[in-house]
């Protein structure tokens, strides 16, 4: 029998909020029983596996953030629109680096189709076409803000630019910059 007040949703919020505390890759199904003084067993109604439990955290994770990026969005167009969405990832990966974390876990072909991973694509699709980019030089650039935010996001997160001059903030302006110049004088193919 299921244990009251225990539901799929709030295991996963609960997990979630772990992540954020002890890191993505900490968060099984024993942990999340632990921190609810119960028997993994009576997890197992509303958790296939840890995997299982991972998937819903990454789940929620991208709905989360493609919630925030959509408010961001809402009324911006070119460079301004680029670095609303640009920002909402870096907060929220400082916000919330164990959901994150998360967000980059690798989903099977079904769960990836029907997760909000298809809002951020359609997302940042929206934010090229201010940039008149067509196929498959709008595909380019999906991956090219994809890396860059990820990767400095994750470098920064990790403490990498914290040891040096000038600060992190004014790089990621430059950053932004960079890539605004860059969309706009996109090369030929």
């Amino acid at each position: 029998m299921a244990r009251i007040g225990l539901t799929a949703e709030r295991l996963t919020q609960a997990g979630a909020e772990l992540a954020d505390e002890v890191g993505f890759d900490q968060v099984t199904v024993s942990a999340l029983a632990r921190q609810f003084d119960v028997k993994v067993a009576s997890l197992y109604s509303h958790l296939k596996n840890s995997q299982d439990l991972r998937t819903k955290i990454a789940l929620l994770a991208l709905e989360e953030l493609a919630d925030r990026c959509a408010a961001a969005l809402a009324g911006r167009a070119g460079k301004d629109a680029l670095t609303a969405f640009a920002n909402v990832y870096r907060e929220y990966a400082r916000e919330h680096p164990g959901r994150y974390a998360a967000a980059q876990l690798k989903l099977d072909h079904e769960t990836a189709i029907a997760s909000a991973g298809v809002r951020h694509a359609q997302m940042t699709r929206a934010i090229l076409r201010g940039y008149d980019l067509t196929e498959p030089d709008q595909t380019h650039a999906v991956r090219l803000l994809g890396s860059v935010f990820h990767g400095y996001v994750s470098l920064e997160t990790a403490g990498g630019f914290s040891h040096s001059a000038p600060d992190s903030q004014e790089s990621w302006s430059r950053v932004l910059d960079a890539l605004d110049a860059l969309l706009r004088n996109w090369p030929a193919t």
